[in-house]
């Protein structure tokens, strides 16, 4: 069977979809819902194509070709609706991609890595890290306004961390620079796309000041699965910098499920896909419907899920971590 896409005609294997097809033949269709040899359903439109005898918009990954089919898979009409299903799902999704305080850092230290690892009592990595940045004995702090300090975003609950001050103290732990320290080659994420978490709700400055009782005070707002979210991959391709809807996610933020010893769950970074529950046998459900409809794994169910199921989510809602032992 043959179909046509963006006016060149191509072959349909047996059993495969629209995005099958595409991929296939060198056309990279994106997908959030999607994931090959997977139980899947359509959901997020990011795959969306056009049917050019109908004028109809289809998902991609879910509909099967017919003989003769003609699809546009590139005009504007269809990079829109793309676009469209994106900023509407970023509206649904509080997270800071990068945290603001290495962001800000002029020195260009990961503030919050190195907080990471000192609340983790990974004090000798936390020293290589800062080493790695500044010349010391010289710490690059003195003499610094801090901007770090003015943006955290712990300032909004209660006490802002006093980011100088662990610095200062992870290096008074020390006595000598390390012999072969590196100059740190932070990625640059300046024309990544961001997201941001926006301002926390009562309840939820309440909640972060009862239960976020880390060494540092850090909340630790940079997206762990971060690496390879491909929200933020689509959104930065896009072209998007800041979507035309305002975060209206009513899931607490921040709140973090441990599901096996290394993989963790956030639904506020949640799409609603579906592939951890599809995928997942007596694990990963939905929860309610329509809007409120949430993706929940309930404590009876943990025993059932494995590591593996954290590279199907194509955000960084699921997520590994040997980093820190997680609140």
């Amino acid at each position: 069977m043959y179909i046509t896409i963006n006016n060149t005609k191509v072959e349909v294997l047996k059993g495969e979809t629209l995005i099958e097809t595409a991929r296939r033949t060198g056309l990279d269709i994106p997908s959030l819902c999607y994931a090959k040899d997977t139980i899947h359903k359509s959901s997020c439109m990011v795959c969306a194509v056009k049917d050019c005898d109908t004028g109809q918009i289809i998902p991609s990954c879910t509909t099967l070709p017919v003989e003769g089919m003609k699809i546009d898979a590139e005009s504007e009409d269809v990079q829109v609706v793309r676009v469209l299903s994106l900023e509407l799902l970023l509206s649904d999704h509080r997270a800071d991609c990068e945290a603001p305080c290495s962001m800000v850092c002029p020195h260009g230290l990961d503030i919050e890595r190195v907080l990471n690892l000192y609340d983790d009592g990974r004090h000798e990595d936390a020293y290589a890290l800062i080493a790695a940045t500044f010349a010391l004995p010289t710490l690059g702090c003195e003499g610094c306004k801090v901007p770090c300090e003015k943006i955290c975003r712990r300032k909004s609950v209660d006490k802002g961390v006093a980011i100088r001050d662990v610095i200062g103290k992870i290096v008074g732990m020390f006595d000598s620079v390390p012999a072969a320290a590196e100059k740190n080659e932070k990625k640059s994420t300046k024309d990544l796309f961001q997201s941001r978490l926006g301002r926390f709700t009562t309840r939820e400055k309440e909640w972060l000041k009862e239960n976020v009782d880390t060494p540092s005070g850090c909340l630790h707002c940079a997206c762990a699965g971060r690496e390879g979210c491909k929200l933020r991959l689509y959104a930065t391709a896009a072209g998007l910098k800041r979507t035309r809807y305002e975060a209206s996610s009513a899931l607490p933020v921040m709140k973090k499920q441990r599901v096996t010893d290394k993989m963790w769950f956030e639904s506020a970074k949640c799409i609603r896909c579906g592939l951890c529950v599809y995928n997942s046998q007596n694990g990963f459900t939905f929860k309610d419907r329509g809007f409120g409809m949430q993706v929940v794994i309930p404590d009876e169910s943990l025993s059932n899920i494995g590591d593996e199921l954290a590279e199907l989510c194509p955000t960084g809602a699921l997520y590994l971590t040997t980093v820190r032992d997680e609140k």
